[in-house]
């Protein structure tokens, strides 16, 4: 405060009368509501609090030294009055200040953190499903579509369910082309393996379940094969059956038609040549006309004008006597698909491997 007057006796002001008291005071407030008609924040309220309310120097302070305690006691009354009311405008005022000071420091901050909501989003890159489980996907489509219902199997099984009760004996010569991953067990518990097909769901199923059956059992499998271009020692494969009463191979010839027309699209043409698998009775291999030449010939088929797809055929009646159901009442067909190879297939992949490289170069063409 320039030439300020809290800094002077009332004395040496030149002040005599209680009239003369108030006009200094009035001055006195008028220069404190000018410091606190400036906008406000929490570093000049800590300022002019210390500068008004300090206990050593601040303007309070001065008057109650220089003004109230060297007034004459003809003048004390007024001075000790307009004192305690100038403190109490200064404090109030203060407070006031301390809350405009407070609310703004808030709104600074909000604007700081503020988000807005107009703007674009940060694009976080974001993964998708693995072409294999794509393909999963839509064989389950197609046979939910028919009635048929998904059921999951355990990957580890006993000799039993994945051979003998699929009419399949210890010398049988169909365990020789699936060289299996037998697991070590303590002595005397029962023989352990990695399964070699989906089928054992099969047996499992048809033990718990009374017909009629209508199932697909997608997973993995295991064989002791030398990774190449088109093995591996893992893949894949969706296992479907069907039993009831009066199933013929015409209803199983219109599934399979159905199943091809539905994945390779309307334009594909199906035919089944004989064949043999141990739990199968006739059995068939699914061909399809080659999609990439229409059946003309082409490298990918080989130039014969059709691709082999899977095995299939009616169920053996000998695999009924092994779940207690009536040969001779019952009918029914089953089928092996291999989702790594109707993979390849449809998507043109020349090497089964890429499936399990992790390649982000390969996966992002199948988003």
């Amino acid at each position: 405060m320039a030439n300020d007057p809290t800094t002077k006796t009332l004395a040496e002001l030149g002040v005599s009368e209680s009239a003369e008291v108030s006009r200094w005071f009035d001055e006195v407030r008028a220069q404190f509501a000018a410091e606190t008609s400036v906008p406000a924040d929490e570093q000049r309220w800590e300022g002019l609090r210390a500068a008004w309310l300090g206990r050593k120097s601040g303007v309070l302070t001065r008057i109650t030294e220089n003004w109230l305690k060297t007034s004459p006691a003809t003048l004390r009354p007024a001075v000790g009055k307009s004192l305690n009311e100038l403190r109490a405008y200064v404090e109030g005022r203060l407070d006031d200040y301390q809350q405009i000071a407070r609310a703004a420091a808030e709104q600074a901050a909000l604007a700081r953190e503020r988000v807005d909501l107009s703007l674009p989003g940060a694009v976080r890159p974001i993964g998708s499903r693995h072409l294999l489980r794509q393909t999963f996907a839509e064989i389950e489509r197609i046979f939910l579509s028919l009635g048929f219902t998904v059921v999951e199997g355990p990957e580890i099984e006993t000799p039993y369910y994945n051979f003998e009760a699929l009419n399949i004996p210890e010398y049988h010569p169909a365990r020789d082309t699936m060289d299996t991953f037998y697991l070590e067990t303590p002595p005397g518990a029962p023989q352990r393996l990695l399964r070699t097909h989906t089928s054992p769901m099969q047996i499992h199923i048809m033990e718990k379940q009374a017909p009629p059956v209508r199932i697909i059992v997608p997973g993995k499998v295991y064989r002791r094969d030398n990774p190449d271009a088109t093995h591996s020692y893992v893949f894949h494969q969706v296992e479907g059956l069907a039993v009831d009463t009066d199933i013929t191979f015409c209803e199983f010839k219109g599934t399979v038609e159905h199943f091809v027309h539905e994945f390779l699209g309307p334009a594909a043409k199906t035919r089944l040549r004989p064949s043999y698998f141990p739990f199968t009775e006739p059995s068939v291999e699914v061909d399809a006309s080659c999609f990439a030449c229409g059946g003309s010939g082409c490298r990918l088929c080989k130039f014969s004008g059709w691709i082999e797809l899977f095995g299939a055929g009616m169920v053996d009646p000998a695999v009924y006597g092994f779940v207690n159901y009536d040969a001779t009442r019952l009918s029914g067909y089953a089928f092996g698909l291999g989702v790594d190879r109707l993979s390849q297939l449809k998507y043109g992949i020349d090497d089964v491997q890429l499936f399990f490289q992790n390649d982000v170069r390969f996966l992002r063409q199948f988003p």
